[in-house]
């Protein structure tokens, strides 16, 4: 999962109004349960595969452009991948950039103003 305090930096910068105080933290709550889900659904479109030569495993969620891990086991691969997405999310969060759309959530609509 992102780390909370990369992740209130990003949407700090990220959020189109400044919020403070409780109001801060609950949307701060709330962004972080959309993004977990996301993460929990991306994880989903997930493929494995053993590499032949070195017998690691690769990784890779092919709708996110960068996103992939390599690791010496399958569990470690899928915490490598996960960590990957989740400094993605926060990069493209940090700089503004397009997140696609998975399973209907579109976390580009969260940092447009209101």
């Amino acid at each position: 999962m992102l780390n909370d305090e990369k992740l209130e930096r990003c949407l700090r910068r990220a959020l189109p109004t400044p919020l403070v105080g409780a109001k801060f933290r609950s949307v701060l709550n709330f962004l972080i349960a959309m993004l977990a889900s996301y993460i929990d659904q991306a994880m989903e479109l997930a493929v494995y595969e053993i590499i032949e030569e070195d017998q690691t495993y690769w990784g890779e969620i092919p709708s996110l452009q960068g996103v992939w891990a390599n690791h010496q086991t399958l569990e470690g691969c899928r915490r490598e991948l996960r960590e990957a997405l989740s400094d993605w999310l926060a990069l493209r969060l940090h700089l503004g950039l397009t997140i696609p759309v998975i399973a209907g959530m579109n976390l580009n609509e969260l940092t447009k103003p209101v």
